[in-house]
Order: C-alpha cells, then structure tokens, then sequence
C-alpha cells in the first residue's frame, strides 16, 4: 500500500454543548468529515519513491504526468497540498521497507522545487535506515533556487538528471521549461558542480529520436557523466 497522509475534520461536540442544547447523540445519523489524502511515498518493484510535490519548471512531452494519475502502488500522486516536513517524516516511519533496494526522490513534480525540504527529508531517511538515496531532477536548481548551495546534494548517495536533447533547441521544445533560452546550459552546469560531490548519471528517454541520442552519448562522454537511456512508456500501468 502506497504512504498516505489523511487529514481529517470532524465537528465535536463537547459535554457543555450536549447539556447546553441538550442533544441526544442518538439523534444524530453520522459526523460530517473531511479528508485529505496524500501518497507521500510509494514503491515501484523494490524501490521506494518520494513524492512531496506537484510543481515542476518544466513541461515535458513524454512525461509520465500525462499518462495517468498514479504510477506502482499509488492510486494517485496528486497532491491536495504539500506535506510538511514532520509529516513527510511521520509517513516515511509508517513505511515498511522490507524488500527495499532504494529510495529514490521522484515523483509527480520536481523534487528541488522544494529543495531545503528535499535535503532536509534525505538527511532523515539516512539516519533512519541503511538504504542508498537517490535524487532525480531536471537539472534546473540553480534557476530555481538562486543561491541554492549545490554542495548540499553531498547527501545523496547519487543524482540523476535528465539531460533528453543534445542542444538547446530540441531542449527546449522536448522539456518546454519555463525559462526559456539558457535552461539547457543552466541544466549542463549543474551537472558538473554536482559531480563534485556526489556520483551523477545522465538520463534521456529514448523517444527523442536516434539522432539525440547518438548526439547526448557524446555530450555525456565529453563531460565525464555516464548517460542511461530509458525506454517510453505511454501507459502508467506498464510500470507496474
């Protein structure tokens, strides 16, 4: 079962209000509730996903978001808003680990949209169990967050990032990132700052066209980063 938060409200009606108006609890069919529900955290064949946002700078033409709702063992990674930092924790402490390789930061938005809350989340998931963590990102922290220190990325045992085109015109209409011009370059930057501190892997889906990616293996090599390409997938419930 995927990790849920669930909110709920209920009207309570306390003995100074029964006397008061001298209700009869029996007259009353049911409480009215309201609940709000969250899948923070889901596993996909033995890994554990984390999915603490909605929000993303890009618009991606093969994103999964467009596939469906839900991906593994999540019904829907929608969230009705973000969960805190303690709830994200109180989640995480309720999930069972057992069969467990991985937990990995990826999920229906772009983790380092909410980038503090994304470190702070990796530091206690790491003091918590032995488990590698991974974090996969567009690449675009710095213009999302400018100042963001990349050096605290250290505690990810790696970074995956999605390079998908080899120059920024096919960029920009494969990924459509809000800032335009320079996200290409911004994102190929990031990547060898990262590389100082923790392992960093390439990623293009393969739906981009043989060309690319003949031409992002060289712009791999060239940078030293290792590059996956990963197959498309249309159908969410293919994952599973």
């Amino acid at each position: 079962m995927s990790s849920n938060i669930k909110t709920i409200r209920i009207c309570i009606l306390d003995n100074m209000m029964i006397n008061q108006y001298n209700i009869n609890i029996g007259d009353i069919p049911f409480l009215y509730t309201e609940r709000i529900y969250m899948t923070i955290f889901y596993k996909l064949h033995d890994k554990l996903y984390v999915n603490i946002t909605n929000a993303c700078s890009c618009s991606c033409v093969f994103c999964i978001r467009k596939g469906g709702d839900g991906v593994g063992d999540a019904d829907s990674l929608w969230l009705e808003r973000e969960p805190s930092l303690d709830e994200i924790k109180e989640a995480f402490d309720k999930r069972d680990l057992d069969g467990v390789s991985e937990v990995v930061f990826c999920g229906y938005g772009e983790p380092l949209e909410r980038a503090d809350i994304t470190v702070s989340v990796c530091e206690y998931i790491k003091s918590k169990c032995a488990l590698p963590v991974r974090l996969n990102t567009n690449g675009l922290a710095e213009l999302i967050n400018p100042g963001f220190d990349i050096s605290r990325l250290a505690v990810f045992d790696a970074v995956s990032i999605s390079l998908n085109a080899a120059d920024e015109d096919a960029y920009l209409k494969i990924t459509r990132p809000k800032f335009g011009a320079g996200a290409y370059q911004a994102m190929l930057n990031f990547s060898l700052k990262v590389k100082k501190y923790t392992d960093v892997t390439f990623t293009a889906v393969d739906i981009i066209g043989q060309a690319q990616v003949e031409a992002c293996v060289k712009i791999a090599e060239s940078m030293g980063i290792p590059l996956r390409i990963r197959g498309f997938v249309g159908d969410n419930a293919s994952y599973s």
